[in-house]
């Protein structure tokens, strides 16, 4: 037992903080309600710890992982089943490919290394969707989605970086 010296909660615990903040993501984007309204679309919150933790920890954020939280937008958003969860995971598999690329990025270089990841998934989204639909979607929409999402995480990034340094990694180096 003296080996194990608190493997089973503390691994647990860190092991779930980035898909907990991801589910809470998902959830996050499909309140109910909107403070704009219908101007200005849902940031998609879930994406943002994918690929913060994707790029940070990629151990703790695994395809597996990431297609469970496509699916949870999936079944949450009115989109049909499958569409949030290819584009979750092709997001995911261009960060894993250039995770060296993307995590060399500082400052707003890190931004825009986001806001590169963000474009990845609302293209694969608007391709998906219209050839779910079998016709040409209307742009607007997977624009202005890009754009609040990509504004949105330097919101959101303090908070990934501060749960990283003081939550997850303490947490990790006890074992």
């Amino acid at each position: 037992m003296e080996r194990l010296g608190g493997f089973l909660p503390n691994r647990f615990f860190s092991n779930a903080i980035p898909v907990f903040f991801s589910l809470v993501g998902v959830a996050l984007t499909n309140l109910p309600f909107s403070v704009f309204g219908s101007w200005i679309p849902s940031p998609l919150y879930a994406l943002m710890p994918v690929y913060y933790w994707c790029l940070v920890r990629p151990d703790l954020m695994s395809p597996g992982w990431v297609l469970l939280i496509g699916l949870g937008s999936d079944v949450l958003s009115p989109a049909p089943i499958g569409i949030w969860s290819a584009s979750f995971v092709i997001t995911y598999a261009v960060i894993d490919r250039q995770r060296d690329a993307f995590a060399g990025l500082s400052g707003w270089g890190a931004i825009l290394g986001f806001a590169t990841a963000t474009l990845i998934a609302c293209c694969a989204h608007y391709v998906i969707t219209s050839l779910y639909l079998w016709k040409v979607m209307a742009v607007s929409g997977s624009i202005k989605e890009f754009a609040v999402t990509s504004l949105m995480y330097v919101a959101v990034l303090p908070l990934l970086g501060w749960t990283h340094r003081k939550v997850v990694g303490p947490l990790r180096s006890d074992f």
